[in-house]
């Protein structure tokens, strides 16, 4: 009996626009060609301090560009788009309660993730705030109060920040950071390789 294939890897931070629009597409592409997708939080704060890069939007000339093209890939690839009016935003609080929820219910979790980038980037809802968090798990049905203690407590805080080194020790430094059979791709303008390496298996 043939060995099922490899699950993709997807990582991505919740402040991540491309990372938004990869996440809108990664688990149906993958699903085509029989894979399933693990995905993993990352905080690109730590990533920038150790590549010495900053959010695109803040860098001169290449930030209003940056802008226009996250909205026209977001056009292009079918999905609506609101630039956010505080961006870039901290997004542990997510994180960590992504992290919780898919130890458990990776269901859950991922509709929870959607949830998450779509009240940012469709809503312009302040996703840095930890009642935001807590409403948006709890309109899923997970327990105010247990997810609450949760996101208090310094265990799923050691866990992200763990999740996060093992990521940059694989090679993530951006987000979407997508590995296929150990290829990576950078970028949600990536996904027609992916695709492509998952029809041919490999080029």
């Amino acid at each position: 009996m043939p060995r099922p294939a490899a699950p993709i890897d997807f990582y991505f931070d919740f402040s991540s626009p491309y990372g938004y629009l990869a996440a809108e597409k990664i688990d149906e592409l993958a699903a085509r060609y029989g894979r399933s997708v693990l995905w993993h939080p990352i905080l690109l704060g730590v990533t920038f301090k150790a590549t010495g890069l900053v959010p695109l939007t803040v860098i001169p000339l290449k930030g209003a560009y940056s802008v226009h093209d996250i909205e026209r890939s977001a056009r292009y690839l079918g999905l609506p788009y609101t630039h956010p009016s505080g961006f870039p935003l901290p997004t542990q609080h997510a994180a960590r309660a992504f992290l919780w929820l898919n130890d458990r219910k990776p269901a859950l979790a991922r509709a929870f993730g959607l949830a998450v980038y779509r009240a940012y980037f469709v809503d312009d809802v302040n996703i840095s705030d930890l009642g935001t968090v807590l409403n948006i798990a709890a309109g899923l049905g997970v327990d105010r109060d247990t997810l609450s203690g949760v996101l208090a407590g310094s265990e799923i805080k050691t866990r992200l920040a763990a999740e996060v080194d093992l990521a940059m020790a694989r090679g993530v430094f951006g987000s979407p950071f997508i590995f296929v059979d150990g290829e990576a791709f950078w970028g949600v303008d990536r996904l027609p390789q992916v695709e492509r390496w998952l029809a041919e298996g490999g080029f």
